[in-house]
């Protein structure tokens, strides 16, 4: 990693007003990502991958409400600028690949002009410019025919190009750090491993930083540098990937990795993870949301949990780890 994070996350906290309470959603998450780096953020769902994706990009619902914390992206705390300086460094320092490309994607615009739009705004490229370089980057995401494509609808395209056209719009402009949102979900597992390593591929040419949110653990074992482990809203290990996969220290991160499937190993083989994330409204939260599923739980365990050490390689929130 470099000496000085392409995006530094210290202490994020974020809930959120419903009904039924306060969902207290993220609490001190922090990690960072250098340029070239790619960081997977990985755990069950609910566990606060995507709302930490969310808060960094400025787009939470309107119900959440980032509480502390601050993540520096070039000399900017994304948590304290205000709307017009993110929308300035939205597309063009900080994207995003959503889930659900469809939903993302305007409806009722050709793609090629929902790529141009990124252009024009954030790529300093002029309006006589932005369709032809539409087109190129259409074709630099693999899909064929890049000149017809540009000018389909997304219902006219299918899944998987519909992700490649998200990933165009997300790297039109170059941006210093992407964020991948489960890019697979819904996908073939041939299409999936070519979109991985088109992002991959620009992400390497480019020199810049990815982070990639998914709750599937082999896929981030092969993919990322460094994994981060979320259990309902902790970051509770953060280490190099081969590290991380060999000798989980966290009792969680040790669970997923055992339950895990490994085409050398029997079904027999695969464990299941006790319990449910706990109820995040309850005012009764313990210091480590893990303790009540955990079989290595000390009474030392209601203590709050440790701080992770400055400039450790790795560090486990927990107080009795593997």
């Amino acid at each position: 990693m470099t000496a000085v994070p392409a995006l530094l996350v210290e202490d994020l906290s974020v809930e959120f007003r419903t009904r039924s309470g306060i969902v207290r959603a993220l609490e001190n998450v922090s990690f960072s990502v250098g340029k070239g780096e790619t960081l997977a953020i990985v755990g069950e769902s609910g566990s606060g991958k995507s709302v930490t994706a969310y808060a960094l990009m400025g787009i939470l619902d309107p119900a959440g409400r980032i509480t502390s914390g601050r993540a520096v992206l070039g000399g900017l705390d994304l948590i304290a600028a205000t709307s017009s300086q993110l929308a300035e460094v939205r597309g063009r320092e900080i994207a995003m690949i959503f889930q659900n490309p469809r939903t993302a994607l305007n409806p009722i615009r050709p793609v090629g002009r929902q790529i141009a739009d990124v252009l024009i705004r954030h790529g300093n490229v002029t309006r006589a410019q932005a369709p032809a370089r539409a087109i190129e980057l259409l074709r630099a995401v693999g899909i064929t025919d890049p000149a017809r494509r540009a000018k389909a609808f997304p219902f006219e395209m299918s899944g998987g190009m519909c992700q490649r056209v998200m990933i165009a719009v997300a790297l039109a402009a170059r941006p210093a750090v992407l964020i991948a949102d489960e890019p697979t979900t819904g996908l073939d597992v041939t299409t999936q491993a070519v979109i991985m390593d088109i992002v991959g591929d620009l992400a390497a040419e480019s020199g810049m930083a990815t982070i990639f949110i998914t709750h599937d653990l082999a896929l981030a074992g092969q993919r990322a540098d460094r994994i981060v482990v979320m259990h309902a809203g902790h970051v509770v290990e953060n280490a190099p990937t081969r590290e991380l996969i060999a000798k989980p220290m966290h009792p969680y991160a040790a669970e997923l990795v055992a339950a895990t499937p490994d085409a050398a190993a029997s079904l027999e083989a695969l464990a299941s993870i006790p319990g449910s994330l706990p109820d995040l409204r309850r005012r009764d939260l313990p210091p480590c949301r893990y303790s009540e599923r955990c079989r290595r739980k000390l009474a030392r365990c209601d203590a709050p949990l440790p701080r992770p050490v400055p400039g450790a390689v790795h560090t486990v929130a927990c107080w009795n780890p593997l």
